[in-house]
């Protein structure tokens, strides 16, 4: 009698097929690896272009909510401790910055493209409190939260960072309007600034007297994103290093005089002061004016004192339309000769 019927030979057969397969599959499983595992963790496979052109990290994740839908435009501030910690009466220069997008006319909307740029973790934390777009600036190796008194060294250290930051931006193709946290927007400055598509740049002055050539103003510029800005700014920032002692607003003043800008074929609009006014210079004229600086003054007690001031007859105007001149600026004027002035730690 057979040992085996036909039946369970063929059992043992595909049993023993099977297991062979398996054995087959799992040996090679080890030698030929993943292609697609491979291609994510192979570090010469190239990335794809919008990683390569612009990373998703915290700052253009930052820019792209700030800009969204305003045509790749975002507003910019720079604030550190002392700007975001009460000065007078329990305001702060932030808070006066964020008031005047409140009381000017057109501007309340344009806090959805405001970008706090933080110079310390205090700033970062209250501009995060106040629920605005908010980045941290790299400041390694220097201690930017103090205020900075006007030309000292840590006040020139603080302004090329800030203009390495915004040579970032505009190389990540965004157009920027750059304003200091001590100007008051009292209109919204976008249909005067887009007036004239052609110019790369616009930049604010000290005063409209063009005999000794434009004093111009970093404290508030508009600038395009293109290859001739971004050369301009990396000039702007590498030129740094042979202008020791200098502000970078000096430094750019220079390159525009020495013919840069026309060696670049970039072209420049110069803001009058009628429209974009300052301490150094008073708008004659309520009815146009779109912003107020408090540029030639020393410290930011002065500051906040004489922009409250400007607020104030700003909503006094609003309610009479009466074009009445702005009051002067006894505090920034007197900051000059305060030598016993203690800048906020």
């Amino acid at each position: 009698m057979p040992l085996y019927n036909n039946s369970s030979y063929n059992l043992t057969v595909a049993v023993a097929l099977l297991f062979a397969g398996a054995l087959y599959i799992s040996l090679s499983s080890r030698s030929i690896s993943n292609p697609i595992s491979d291609l994510q963790h192979n570090p010469n496979t190239p990335k794809p272009i919008r990683d390569i052109e612009f990373p998703m990290d915290e700052l253009e994740a930052v820019l792209d909510s700030a800009a969204a839908g305003n045509n790749k435009t975002v507003i910019i501030t720079v604030v550190n401790k002392a700007y975001v910690e009460e000065v007078e009466e329990g305001r702060t220069m932030l808070d006066l910055f964020l008031e005047s997008f409140w009381e000017g006319e057109g501007t309340l909307p344009l806090l959805d493209h405001l970008m706090v740029v933080a110079a310390d973790q205090t700033a970062y934390d209250r501009c995060r409190f106040r629920r605005l777009h908010c980045y941290k600036m790299e400041t390694e190796g220097v201690d930017l939260e103090g205020e900075k008194v006007y030309m000292s060294a840590d006040f020139i250290e603080m302004m090329w960072r800030r203009t390495r930051l915004l040579l970032d931006v505009l190389g990540r193709g965004y157009h920027l309007i750059f304003t200091d946290t001590d100007v008051m927007w009292l209109r919204s400055p976008f249909s005067r600034l887009f007036n004239n598509g052609s110019l790369d740049m616009q930049i604010s002055v000290d005063n409209n007297d063009v005999g000794a050539g434009h004093l111009i103003n970093t404290g508030f510029y508009h600038v395009r994103s293109n290859n001739r800005t971004i050369s301009l700014f990396q000039k702007w920032y590498d030129m740094r290093l042979n202008s020791k002692g200098m502000k970078e607003q000096d430094v750019l003043k220079n390159l525009l005089h020495s013919g840069f800008f026309d060696q670049l074929g970039l072209t420049v609009g110069f803001l009058s002061t009628t429209h974009f006014s300052g301490f150094c210079q008073d708008s004659p004229d309520m009815d146009v004016v779109t912003t107020v600086h408090a540029n030639c003054c020393r410290h930011i007690t002065a500051k906040v004192f004489d922009l409250t001031l400007v607020l104030r007859e700003w909503k006094r105007y609003k309610a009479s339309h009466v074009n009445n001149k702005w009051s002067p600026h006894v505090k920034c004027l007197g900051s000059w000769n305060d030598i016993h002035y203690v800048p906020k730690s």
